[in-house]
């Protein structure tokens, strides 16, 4: 038991009411594909959309001030990857987040080591 312990001081909370399931309305699958390692960015002019969000959306877009990765908010919203990215894909869809250009097959060895590099540097804050 202590390790679950150790999760919620690291995450920052006790356990959630709220099953994940819940927050996604029970969906598993995201509305736009999103690699885990997309960097994510709030636009700029939803600062008054934000009333109308949920808390977890709101922490999320609030985390996007940053560009964090899917797999950091999950982390730091401490949620299942599974509902970050469902969660985030409808903010992407309702204009609050944009997702910033990731990988493609034809990507070169120096955009190839700077997005590993990011995700140490990101592992490494967490």
């Amino acid at each position: 038991m202590a390790r679950d312990d150790e999760y919620f001081e690291q995450v920052g909370s006790g356990p959630s009411l709220v099953r994940p399931y819940a927050l996604t309305s029970g969906r598993t699958r995201p509305a736009v594909e999103l690699a885990l390692e997309a960097l994510i960015q709030a636009q700029p002019d939803t600062a008054n959309q934000n009333a109308e969000l949920g808390d977890v959306d709101t922490t999320i877009v609030a985390l996007c001030a940053q560009s964090p990765s899917v797999a950091e908010i999950a982390v730091r919203v401490g949620v299942p990857i599974g509902v970050a990215r469902v969660l985030v894909a409808d903010l992407v869809e309702s204009g609050q987040l944009r997702i910033l250009a990731t990988l493609t097959e034809d990507a070169s060895d120096s955009e190839r080591r700077e997005l590993i590099e990011r995700v140490l540097g990101g592992l490494r804050k967490i």
